[in-house]
């Protein structure tokens, strides 16, 4: 695989119009910010030597090289997800090219189902941790370059970058939470009896995504900061159904708060 990672990131850095140290996944219903990034070349993913493509509506499944802020970034428009039938390491595929690449902070989103009884639909989650529910860690396996066989979580998710999240939030006047977020692989929605376990293990939200990468960008040490938007809730005892064009209308009605605090934050790295 290593020997693949290194061909992809060849290959975009020759066609690279710049030299970014900071990447962003957008997650489901999150291309907002992908608005706002002053767009120098993007590159479908299929187009992309060794990339998978996603497969999720609401995901535009390209590689943007541009501008926030007057910041360098490169932004996945879109992820790849287990349940879409991809290996973990496929899934992390992209990270480990970003790595290659120079990046040294990483910015994930999220779509997830609010577990915490005191979180409502709309509000801004931004991650302190996260619980591994999936069946595979994405470390399995031969140990990739360069990271250590058996590398350190005890900071996830970076501690100066949150607390650099609630000032610009303070300063905007935007309400945020602070959760753990548990992902499983999918693609059914929970039940309300697991929302009721996931609550009682600590999750705050769950989702589908985002924790394979955030191992893997802390097996490459690089920096992650990561928000949820909470685009549901369960565990009630009124059952809610729950689709994904729903989730994404959640999403999509609080998107421009998300935007500012990420815009901010990618000035600060």
């Amino acid at each position: 695989m290593y020997e693949k990672i290194k061909e992809t990131a060849e290959w975009l850095r020759n066609r690279m119009p710049n030299a970014p140290k900071t990447a962003i996944v957008l997650g489901t219903g999150l291309g907002q910010l992908a608005e706002r990034i002053e767009k120098l070349l993007c590159i479908p993913y299929s187009e992309i030597p060794n990339f998978p493509v996603s497969t999720v509506e609401g995901h535009a499944g390209q590689l943007i090289f541009g501008r926030l802020g007057g910041v360098d970034v490169m932004a996945m428009e879109g992820r790849f997800h287990y349940y879409e039938g991809y290996t973990m390491q496929q899934v992390t595929f992209p990270v480990r090219v970003m790595y290659e690449l120079g990046i040294k902070t990483l910015f994930v989103s999220n779509a997830a189902g609010g577990t915490n009884p005191g979180f409502k639909i709309g509000d801004l989650m931004i991650i302190t941790d996260h619980i591994n529910y999936m069946p595979e860690n994405p470390l399995h396996g031969p140990n990739v370059p360069p990271g250590p066989r058996f590398p350190d979580m005890s900071e996830a998710y970076s501690l100066d970058l949150i607390a650099k999240a609630d000032e610009i939030a303070a300063k905007h006047g935007i309400k945020v939470q602070h959760g753990v977020y548990l992902a499983t692989q999918g693609p059914t929605f929970e039940t309300p009896s697991e929302y009721r376990m996931f609550a009682r293990w600590g999750a705050d939200a769950v989702g589908m995504s985002t924790v394979p990468e955030v191992i893997v960008a802390n097996h490459c040490g690089i920096k992650v900061f990561g928000m949820s938007i909470i685009t549901d809730l369960g565990g009630t005892d009124i059952p809610e159904k729950v689709t994904h064009e729903e989730v994404q209308k959640a999403a999509q009605a609080v998107q421009p708060l998300m935007a500012t605090i990420m815009e901010e934050m990618v000035k600060t790295v």
